[in-house]
């Protein structure tokens, strides 16, 4: 519904239940309990200088619940015919729920450790600079998202997919406002409970979670699947394997290369993080002075910008901008940086961080064509390698003040920042190739007309921002789902190459889950996700 001229106080746009009762005042519904208005949509538009908060509003019979989730039935599977699962990120764990819905038990192997144990890990990493290859920012329980952000926005037409998936979300501890916020968003200190929640229905379901369960072979019965070996050596058997390893997985890539089983490599795009003080952006993006005020939302941007090196048009554009966040190390081995955002819920860092990436190609890692389909992978490895040896050796990256970068000048001073390890001075032209180097330098001068007062030397470079996705895709039928070479085989997420985030990682592994279902016979009459 349009409506003009409501005369709301500025602290209302930002609580539901306040807005909604000022809304029904101002229509002069009866208040009668027989109808309630419900949100569908909020968004702020900052392009003019009085900054609107924008809302869809349905009026709607009180007894459609509007503020709650369905209920599902998950039923009782401790009995049922079983599918492993191998990865408990959103993939994995939404493809568990929707194997209980059809009646099929999911047995969930996670290499990592619950979302709690994973904490010490994660303050190790941060604090003395220690990686656990099983368990850190990538690796455990809920996956990548977990603790860097619980973003859920997605590129996704299918609404009604994402919103199921919003609406499982909330359902488990997710805030209200994800159904309706235009950039939904949990943040890294609530997700985690989240995901608690979504063990505990897969377990009172009678499903299977095995952490610190390591895939380290499949076991095939000529071209179809029997199951996988543990690293312990145990076998789990299953004529059903939904693969949904995460991005970073690079053993479970070389295992099927190993094992002569298909994978391609694929496109990605690999750069930096740039953090500026959220204050800054916030004068950018709201045209405000000193302060936005106590109401609106640490702001954000999404930039894009084709670079031309060498004659090659090349995309150079913002990824996973953190207003009000962090920067955290994602590296999963020793020897390596990698850098990643997160916000928390209420976004109140002093800093604003995103990745600015360049599309790599396939002809971009022709040196390390030796490794077959690993190639690009080797790739993003080795330029992870000169990060960390041009920082000194640990968790401390590579950093490098934006106009100092832009006029090949290293850094004689840092400015402080989120990012807990510590920074070190080094010149990027170290660490990156050229044409990733030039790429970014044209984005940033095109970043700096477009957002004035972006090109400063109060922003900061930090690197490397490299597993923006996975450089290798294993292959699936269109219409099965399953591995072409390998019957009960289904690739499934991100580190398949069919996702770039969580709300499409969930809506994958529903589809991968009644893909399962239509294996074993069981007939899916309303398809989750298609």
């Amino acid at each position: 519904m349009g409506i003009k001229g409501v005369n709301l106080r500025p602290e209302d746009a930002f609580q539901p239940g306040r807005f909604l009762a000022a809304l029904f005042e101002h229509l002069g519904l009866t208040d009668d309990g027989r109808v309630v208005l419900r949100i569908l949509r909020r968004s702020i538009d900052a392009r003019a200088r009085n900054v609107v908060v924008k809302f869809k509003v349905d009026v709607i019979p009180a007894d459609q619940a509007p503020w709650h989730a369905p209920d599902r039935q998950y039923r009782n599977v401790r009995t049922a015919r079983r599918a492993i699962i191998v990865g408990a990120g959103p993939a994995g764990l939404f493809a568990a729920l929707r194997l209980i819905e059809l009646g099929i038990k999911p047995i969930l192997v996670e290499r990592g450790k619950d979302v709690r144990a994973r904490r010490k890990d994660l303050a190790a990493i941060n604090k003395e600079q220690v990686v656990n290859p099983e368990s850190n920012y990538c690796f455990g329980e809920g996956g990548a998202g977990t603790y860097s952000d619980g973003k859920l926005y997605t590129r996704s037409k299918k609404r009604g997919d994402v919103q199921r998936i919003l609406e499982i979300l909330t359902a488990h501890g997710a805030p209200e406002e994800i159904l309706f916020d235009a950039h939904p968003h949990i943040g890294t200190n609530k997700l985690p409970n989240v995901v608690a929640q979504l063990r505990e229905t897969i377990l009172t379901a009678g499903g299977e979670i095995h952490f610190e369960t390591k895939m380290a072979d499949v076991s095939l019965n000529g071209d179809a699947m029997q199951g996988i070996v543990t690293r312990n050596g145990d076998r789990l058997e299953a004529a059903a394997v939904l693969l949904s390893a995460g991005h970073s997985a690079r053993d479970v890539f070389q295992l099927l290369d190993r094992r002569q089983i298909q994978i391609e490599a694929k496109p990605f795009a690999l750069g930096v993080r740039i953090e500026h003080p959220q204050a800054l952006i916030d004068r950018i993006q709201y045209h405000c002075g000193d302060s936005r005020g106590e109401f609106l939302p640490a702001s954000s941007y999404a930039v894009v910008q084709q670079a031309i090196v060498k004659g090659t048009s090349r995309g150079v554009f913002s990824f996973c901008m953190c207003p009000g966040g962090f920067m955290v190390p994602a590296a999963t081995a020793p020897g390596e940086v990698v850098i990643n955002g997160m916000s928390p819920s209420r976004r109140n860092s002093k800093y604003a961080n995103s990745g600015i990436v360049v599309a790599v190609e396939e002809k971009d890692f022709m040196e390390f064509a030796e490794f077959g389909p690993l190639a690009g992978m080797e790739f993003q490895a080795a330029i992870e390698r000169k990060a960390c040896k041009a920082a000194g050796g640990r968790q401390q990256a590579p950093a490098q003040r934006l106009i100092d970068f832009m006029e090949n000048r290293i850094s004689t001073t840092l400015p402080d920042s989120s990012y807990q390890p510590g920074l070190a001075a080094a010149d990027f032209r170290d660490v990156l190739p050229e044409f990733i180097i030039e790429s970014l330098r044209q984005g940033f001068r095109a970043f700096g007309e477009k957002m004035k007062g972006y090109l400063t030397n109060e922003a900061v470079m930090v690197g490397v921002e490299s597993r923006t996705s996975s450089p290798v895709r294993i292959p699936r039928d269109a219409s099965t789902l399953q591995h072409p070479q390998i019957k009960g085989l289904y690739p499934c997420g991100e580190g398949a190459g069919y996702a770039g985030g969580i709300v499409s990682a969930a809506m994958d592994g529903e589809r991968c889950a009644e893909a399962i279902a239509r294996q074993f016979g069981v007939a899916v009459d309303k398809p989750a996700n298609q």
